[in-house]
Protein backbone atom coordinates (compact mmCIF):
# COMPACT_ATOMS: atom_id res chain seq x y z
CA UNK A 1 0.00 0.00 0.00
CA UNK A 2 1.10 3.38 -1.02
CA UNK A 3 1.10 7.03 0.79
CA UNK A 4 -1.04 8.00 -1.77
CA UNK A 5 -3.26 5.14 -1.05
CA UNK A 6 -4.41 6.14 2.44
CA UNK A 7 -4.14 10.16 1.73
CA UNK A 8 -4.28 12.51 -1.68
CA UNK A 9 -0.67 13.53 -2.48
CA UNK A 10 -1.12 16.91 -1.78
CA UNK A 11 -1.28 16.33 1.99
CA UNK A 12 2.81 15.14 1.09
CA UNK A 13 4.12 17.89 -0.07
CA UNK A 14 4.24 21.98 1.45
CA UNK A 15 1.47 23.89 -0.41
CA UNK A 16 1.52 27.77 -1.63
CA UNK A 17 -0.33 30.86 -0.72
CA UNK A 18 -1.64 30.16 -4.62
CA UNK A 19 -2.30 26.53 -4.30
CA UNK A 20 -4.60 27.14 -0.84
CA UNK A 21 -6.49 30.21 -2.28
CA UNK A 22 -7.25 28.02 -5.37
CA UNK A 23 -9.24 25.40 -3.30
CA UNK A 24 -12.68 25.08 -3.01
CA UNK A 25 -14.04 26.47 0.70
CA UNK A 26 -15.22 22.66 1.17
CA UNK A 27 -11.47 21.51 0.32
CA UNK A 28 -10.58 23.78 3.09
CA UNK A 29 -12.81 23.35 5.48
CA UNK A 30 -11.69 20.79 8.90
CA UNK A 31 -7.67 21.54 7.59
CA UNK A 32 -5.19 23.98 8.76
CA UNK A 33 -1.97 24.74 7.37
CA UNK A 34 1.24 24.71 9.75
CA UNK A 35 4.38 25.70 7.53
CA UNK A 36 2.91 24.80 4.40
CA UNK A 37 1.49 21.37 5.45
CA UNK A 38 -2.10 20.00 5.96
CA UNK A 39 -2.99 19.32 9.05
CA UNK A 40 -6.06 17.77 9.08
CA UNK A 41 -8.40 18.51 11.98
CA UNK A 42 -10.73 15.85 13.21
CA UNK A 43 -14.72 17.07 13.28
CA UNK A 44 -15.59 19.30 16.98
CA UNK A 45 -17.59 17.45 19.31
CA UNK A 46 -21.77 18.91 19.38
CA UNK A 47 -20.35 20.24 23.01
CA UNK A 48 -17.30 21.84 21.74
CA UNK A 49 -19.08 23.26 18.57
CA UNK A 50 -22.08 24.74 20.78
CA UNK A 51 -18.70 26.43 23.81
CA UNK A 52 -17.79 28.53 20.49
CA UNK A 53 -21.06 29.54 18.94
CA UNK A 54 -22.05 30.61 22.75
CA UNK A 55 -18.80 32.20 23.19
CA UNK A 56 -19.07 33.88 19.99
CA UNK A 57 -22.71 35.23 19.87
CA UNK A 58 -21.47 37.05 23.63
CA UNK A 59 -18.25 38.40 22.43
CA UNK A 60 -20.44 39.98 18.92
CA UNK A 61 -22.66 41.30 21.42
CA UNK A 62 -20.50 42.85 24.05
CA UNK A 63 -17.94 44.15 21.05
CA UNK A 64 -20.34 46.95 19.88
CA UNK A 65 -20.05 47.70 15.86
CA UNK A 66 -15.99 47.94 15.80
CA UNK A 67 -15.95 44.11 16.03
CA UNK A 68 -17.67 41.09 14.89
CA UNK A 69 -16.67 38.03 16.12
CA UNK A 70 -17.36 34.62 14.13
CA UNK A 71 -16.37 30.89 14.35
CA UNK A 72 -14.62 28.35 11.63
CA UNK A 73 -12.84 30.52 8.99
CA UNK A 74 -8.96 30.80 8.60
CA UNK A 75 -6.52 33.14 9.74
CA UNK A 76 -3.33 33.46 8.00
CA UNK A 77 -0.60 33.94 9.85
CA UNK A 78 2.10 33.96 7.51
CA UNK A 79 2.51 33.24 3.43
CA UNK A 80 5.88 31.48 3.42
CA UNK A 81 5.70 29.18 4.71
CA UNK A 82 1.91 29.07 4.33
CA UNK A 83 0.20 29.13 7.91
CA UNK A 84 -3.20 29.30 8.46
CA UNK A 85 -5.02 28.11 11.62
CA UNK A 86 -8.58 27.69 12.01
CA UNK A 87 -9.58 29.03 16.03
CA UNK A 88 -12.81 28.32 16.95
CA UNK A 89 -13.22 31.61 17.85
CA UNK A 90 -12.49 35.34 16.64
CA UNK A 91 -12.96 38.38 16.92
CA UNK A 92 -12.35 40.70 14.06
CA UNK A 93 -12.33 44.29 12.85
CA UNK A 94 -15.50 44.63 11.19
CA UNK A 95 -14.57 46.54 8.57
CA UNK A 96 -12.50 44.02 7.24
CA UNK A 97 -15.29 41.53 7.04
CA UNK A 98 -15.00 40.96 3.24
CA UNK A 99 -11.39 40.85 3.36
CA UNK A 100 -9.52 37.67 2.40
CA UNK A 101 -7.50 36.32 4.31
CA UNK A 102 -8.14 37.21 7.24
CA UNK A 103 -4.67 38.54 9.03
CA UNK A 104 -3.49 38.78 12.15
CA UNK A 105 -3.52 42.87 12.22
CA UNK A 106 -7.44 42.33 11.62
CA UNK A 107 -8.01 40.25 15.21
CA UNK A 108 -8.31 41.06 18.69
CA UNK A 109 -8.61 37.89 20.31
CA UNK A 110 -8.50 34.41 19.57
CA UNK A 111 -10.10 31.92 21.05
CA UNK A 112 -9.56 28.03 21.30
CA UNK A 113 -11.99 24.70 22.78
CA UNK A 114 -9.05 22.47 23.58
CA UNK A 115 -10.15 18.74 22.76
CA UNK A 116 -8.64 15.39 23.58
CA UNK A 117 -5.79 15.20 20.62
CA UNK A 118 -5.45 19.20 20.23
CA UNK A 119 -3.93 19.40 23.93
CA UNK A 120 -0.37 20.13 23.10
CA UNK A 121 -1.20 22.32 20.09
CA UNK A 122 -3.75 24.43 21.64
CA UNK A 123 -1.68 25.06 24.87
CA UNK A 124 1.93 25.35 23.66
CA UNK A 125 1.83 25.67 19.81
CA UNK A 126 -0.93 27.67 18.65
CA UNK A 127 -0.30 30.15 21.77
CA UNK A 128 3.28 31.12 20.49
CA UNK A 129 2.01 31.67 16.86
CA UNK A 130 -0.70 33.70 17.63
CA UNK A 131 1.67 35.54 19.96
CA UNK A 132 4.63 35.79 17.59
CA UNK A 133 1.49 37.15 14.94
CA UNK A 134 0.80 39.90 16.93
CA UNK A 135 -2.39 38.81 18.19
CA UNK A 136 -3.62 41.00 21.16
CA UNK A 137 -5.67 38.34 23.18
CA UNK A 138 -6.28 34.60 23.26
CA UNK A 139 -8.32 32.21 25.34
CA UNK A 140 -8.19 28.81 25.91
CA UNK A 141 -11.51 26.77 27.39
CA UNK A 142 -10.41 23.45 29.06
CA UNK A 143 -13.47 20.97 29.03
CA UNK A 144 -12.73 19.99 32.56
CA UNK A 145 -13.58 16.58 33.93
CA UNK A 146 -16.22 18.58 36.27
CA UNK A 147 -18.23 19.45 33.15
CA UNK A 148 -17.82 23.04 34.16
CA UNK A 149 -15.34 24.58 31.52
CA UNK A 150 -12.49 26.79 32.69
CA UNK A 151 -11.56 29.84 30.44
CA UNK A 152 -7.81 30.89 30.76
CA UNK A 153 -7.44 34.55 29.35
CA UNK A 154 -3.86 35.71 27.92
CA UNK A 155 -2.50 39.12 27.02
CA UNK A 156 0.10 40.15 24.64
CA UNK A 157 3.37 41.71 25.75
CA UNK A 158 4.07 43.51 22.73
CA UNK A 159 7.67 43.98 23.52
CA UNK A 160 8.45 40.02 23.91
CA UNK A 161 5.81 39.04 21.45
CA UNK A 162 4.27 36.36 24.47
CA UNK A 163 1.48 36.31 26.19
CA UNK A 164 0.87 36.86 30.23
CA UNK A 165 -1.30 34.95 32.41
CA UNK A 166 -4.81 36.77 32.62
CA UNK A 167 -7.58 35.62 34.66
CA UNK A 168 -9.28 32.29 35.07
CA UNK A 169 -13.05 31.84 34.92
CA UNK A 170 -14.73 28.45 35.81
CA UNK A 171 -17.73 28.29 34.46
CA UNK A 172 -18.90 31.86 34.02
CA UNK A 173 -16.35 34.32 32.21
CA UNK A 174 -17.00 38.31 33.10
CA UNK A 175 -14.17 39.62 31.63
CA UNK A 176 -13.13 43.10 31.38
CA UNK A 177 -10.96 42.94 28.98
CA UNK A 178 -10.48 43.38 25.48
CA UNK A 179 -13.80 44.67 26.15
CA UNK A 180 -16.74 43.58 29.24
CA UNK A 181 -18.37 40.52 28.32
CA UNK A 182 -20.44 38.06 30.78
CA UNK A 183 -21.20 34.56 29.48
CA UNK A 184 -22.22 31.53 31.67
CA UNK A 185 -20.51 28.63 29.47
CA UNK A 186 -20.87 26.56 32.45
CA UNK A 187 -24.94 25.51 31.79
CA UNK A 188 -23.76 24.26 28.98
Amino acid sequence: MTAEMVAPAWMHAQISVEQYDSWSEEQCAGIEIVDGMVVVSPSASKRRTRLARILANALDTAAGSDWNADTDFDVRLQDVPLTNRRPDVVVYRAETIDVTPTRPEHVLLVVEVVSPGSETTDRIVKVDQYAKAGIPFYWRIEQAATGVPITYTYVLDPATRTYRDGEMFPGAIKAAAPFSVTVDLGTI
